[in-house]
């Protein structure tokens, strides 16, 4: 659970530091606000927690090409995923 009472510049300052918490909380956020285009951004930042929320959604909604792009990224996980609702 998000502590909502952190502030999201606090959170940006720390992660911008190389806080990998802080970027993993700014993913929470995003996803809680069904901010895919964040998530994504923060995945490019090299969130891998960001990539395992995008990963959770696309898998949700079968989008094939939504787990290209995270696997493209970076996400492993994401191909893992992709290949296997290919085979199904």
């Amino acid at each position: 659970m998000v502590n909502t009472n952190i502030d999201r510049e606090t959170l940006r300052e720390l992660a911008d530091a190389g806080n990998e918490t802080a970027l993993d909380r700014l993913a929470d956020l995003a996803d809680a606000a069904g901010d895919t285009e964040e998530l994504g951004e923060l995945l490019d930042e090299g969130c891998l927690h960001a990539g395992l929320l995008l990963t959770r959604r696309a898998v949700v909604a079968a989008d094939l090409r939504a787990l290209q792009r995270i696997a493209d990224a970076g996400y492993e996980e994401a191909e893992t995923e992709l290949s296997r609702l290919l085979g199904a």
